[in-house]
């Protein structure tokens, strides 16, 4: 393995990767083996999906060297998997969107159900990663374990509102639906000047700015690559200005998913 600085585990019962690969063969009744290597180019810790990115990557690896036993959808079962030992939970929240590419929905998970949604053709991100760590487990520790009904609704009405601004490329319905009531505000002090970020890329024309995972990455949406350059520019300026370091990443939704690149 490279690129993870030592951090990442060498045991194959607990690298995300190795798992979930594991869980493959499990489900074939398979004893063949893989020799992996993981090229790691994203951060630990960063609530930018660096444990569901190395699952999805292994799976799709291992299908494609098996000659394409499964389809797309069937290996984020497995990749789940990887999950488990980076979370404590089995979920599908990254990994799907990672393997399947664009903006997904879980509606269900017994049995896993997984919606594609549209995405508008201008909807750009933007990301930024202060050079701050924060475990995905000690984020999952801070969310309420119940929330009220009134918050509930809210929370449920901006769901929905934002997949119909999908369906309807209406840039201003997602713009307002994108306000999280549950764990923006658990998660926000564990973020250096969260709040001072978010302001200035909402200021600077972000459609909407919010935390990127467990974070401590932050993440913005616009419409437009120009208008993403300079809320990119802002974020980062915040962070340089309190003199922490950062990273910066802006793209359009990638709509492929997980690719196989020529050798």
């Amino acid at each position: 393995m490279t690129g993870d600085g030592g951090k990442l585990s060498r045991d194959a019962d607990k690298n995300t990767a190795s798992v979930s690969v594991a869980a493959m063969m499990r489900y074939m009744e398979s004893t063949q083996g893989f020799d992996i290597v993981l090229k790691k180019n994203m951060p630990l810790g960063s609530g930018l999906g660096s444990s569901a990115a190395s699952s999805a990557a292994a799976v799709v690896a291992a299908n494609e060297l098996l000659g394409r036993p499964f389809d797309r959808e069937s290996l984020v079962h497995f990749a789940m998997e990887g999950e488990r030992v980076a979370c404590g939970s089995a979920h599908a929240d990254n990994v799907a969107p990672c393997i399947l590419g664009g903006i997904v929905l879980i509606r269900s998970y017994d049995p896993l159900e997984i919606i594609s949604l549209p995405v508008p053709n201008q909807l750009y991100v933007v990301v930024v990663h202060p050079h701050v760590e924060v475990l995905t487990r000690v984020a999952r520790a801070v969310l309420p374990k119940e929330i009220s009904l009134k918050t509930g609704i809210t929370q449920w009405a901006n769901t929905a509102a934002f997949v119909a601004g999908l369906y309807q490329s209406d840039y201003s319905l997602i713009s307002r639906s994108v306000e999280d009531h549950v764990a923006e505000p658990a998660r926000a002090d564990l973020i250096p000047h969260f709040y001072t970020v978010q302001e200035a890329a909402l200021l600077k024309g972000a459609l909407a700015c919010s935390i990127s995972g467990s974070g401590p990455s932050v993440f913005a949406l616009t419409k437009g690559a120009k208008q993403a350059a300079l809320v990119a520019a802002e974020m980062k300026k915040v962070f340089r200005q309190h003199k922490t370091k950062c990273d910066v990443f802006v793209s359009a939704v990638n709509k492929k998913g997980v690719r196989i690149l020529p050798s």
